[in-house]
């Protein structure tokens, strides 16, 4: 399983796996019949012979109705489960949950509230399915006097998924974890006891594909700790073409981001002011940059810190435009996350220059992927997805290789997006993406999850342009299919399930 041999994963990119998986077909139903199967199982394991008896406490989420579902294969092999939902029925979160919670209604005894630690006491066991993935902080009521009646009874825990409480000292050290599909974030031995890894029939297109998903990554604003929309970013490009940045910007803009600021050179920085009053352009030197600019520009983009930055981009590849690239990105590098593209690549720092763990994104299209990193581009996906892995991880990097598919890699993991038109292989949209990537790194996305969401939203806009005006499509037109890509990928995983 890929899941299994790379890093324990994040409750969000946990959820976005789920969420592919539904669009590659997979219900959740099944899925949540698949898990509540396999802690049946490994229940049976830890219990005595039927008609044992058995405690399953549940919450009202998708991990309570893994455990629902378990109680129902126990009563199916002869066991005799006794179930404390901590909340009302009325409140189970999901249509594949109440499923569960509707076949075992009147087959068993069902308690609408926490357990009694007494009630507990002589249990042979109990299945914790309070919460999965996703919990965070302090245990709160009424899942906290739950967690205190199953710690006080003292009777043998079985864990659905995660413990309840993984990182709350007071929550539940469980003597066995039921983990589903690969391990999650903070789990060890020492608060999660034994774990049995268990495969619920997520395919592996899933787990090295990006989808729909992707758009759980996404943080759309609150309105409470700002004012709206969030992440400025200063995109530094531009002298012999000035299109380039400019499209970086207006798709920045486009995807969330509050404020594009252009650094160009100052023969650019008329032409790209003229294409948007949304744009924001600084002039610095002339007809492009030069190691003399570097110092004015570090220190325009140092009095007021943007959130991110995105360099390179139509600068052209004279020596001393790469001069000065070179001296900008090794300079901010390990002050700002950092998105390096098109020109800026000729002068992609070093690893010392560079943080222990990548916050710079490097957007190769596949002749600069063979130029700048010595990546095969005619070898099969396999090869080239190696390669990827190997400069990512030596460069100390996250790498987005565009192509077909394009591949993404942090040194850890890779994977494919294969989600695009051919009509967006037009000049521009590399731009367009980079500006993306920009934009959702100045948001607070951390630079994998920017890039995997940057390259199937990008592809997904180029689709509905393409739709609208078949290979007639240019640039522009897939920055302005960005915003209603995103509200309807958005609706999409909010109600999938």
């Amino acid at each position: 399983m890929w899941a299994s041999r790379e890093r324990p994963l994040s409750s969000e990119e946990m959820a976005v796996v789920e969420q592919n998986a539904v669009a590659l077909g997979v219900t959740i139903d099944s899925l949540m019949e698949n898990a509540g199967r396999a802690v049946a199982e490994e229940a049976t394991r830890r219990l005595p012979t039927p008609p044992a008896r058995v405690a399953v406490v549940a919450g009202t989420g998708n991990n309570g109705g893994d455990g629902l579902c378990a109680a129902f294969y126990l009563i199916q092999w002869g066991y005799a489960p006794e179930v404390w939902l901590i909340r009302p029925p009325a409140e189970i979160r999901s249509r594949a949950a109440r499923r569960c919670f509707e076949r075992i209604e009147r087959r068993c005894p069902i308690h609408f509230r926490a357990p009694k630690s007494e009630e507990l006491a002589t249990m042979p066991l109990v299945v914790d399915a309070l919460l999965g993935t996703g919990q965070s902080g302090i245990l709160r009521s009424p899942v906290r006097e739950a967690v205190e009646a199953i710690r006080t009874s003292r009777a043998p825990v079985l864990a659905v998924d995660v413990p309840t409480g993984i990182t709350d000292p007071q929550g539940l050290r469980p003597a066995w974890t039921v983990c589903l599909m690969t391990l999650k974030d903070d789990m060890s031995a020492e608060n999660c006891g034994e774990i049995v890894v268990r495969d619920i029939g997520i395919p592996e297109e899933a787990w090295r594909r990006t989808g729909p998903g992707e758009f759980l990554f996404f943080r759309a604003p609150d309105g409470k700790n700002d004012r709206g929309r969030t992440g400025r970013l200063i995109i530094i490009g531009g002298g012999p073409y000035s299109g380039a940045p400019g499209l970086a910007g207006l798709a920045a803009l486009r995807s969330g981001g509050e404020r594009a600021t252009i650094l160009a050179p100052g023969g650019a920085a008329e032409r790209i002011q003229s294409f948007s009053p949304n744009l924001v352009v600084r002039a610095f030197g002339s007809e492009r940059f030069r190691p003399t600019d570097v110092p004015g520009i570090l220190e325009f983009v140092r009095a007021a810190p943007p959130r991110a930055i995105v360099v390179g981009m139509g600068a052209g590849n004279h020596p001393e435009t790469i001069d000065a690239l070179g001296r900008i990105e090794r300079e901010l590098a390990a002050e700002v996350p950092l998105v390096v593209d098109a020109d800026g690549l000729l002068a992609l720092p070093e690893p010392e220059f560079l943080p222990e763990r990548g916050t710079v994104v490097a957007t190769p299209n596949s002749g600069e992927f063979e130029r700048v990193f010595s990546g095969p581009v005619k070898a099969p996906v396999t090869e080239r997805a190696a390669s990827a892995r190997s400069s990512a991880g030596a460069r100390r990097i996250v790498l987005l290789v565009k192509g077909e598919p394009d591949l993404i890699s942090d040194g850890q993991s890779v994977f494919e997006n294969r989600h695009h038109h051919p009509a967006m292989t037009v000049g521009g949209v590399g731009d367009v993406l980079a500006g993306v990537v920009g934009s959702l790194l100045a948001q607070g996305l951390r630079p994998l999850s920017a890039v995997r969401l940057a390259a199937w939203w990008t592809g997904e806009a180029g689709v509905r342009a393409a739709g609208r005006l078949g290979f007639g499509l240019v640039a522009t037109d897939v920055i302005e299919e960005l915003p209603p890509a995103l509200v309807g990928g958005l609706e999409r995983v909010r109600h999938s399930g």
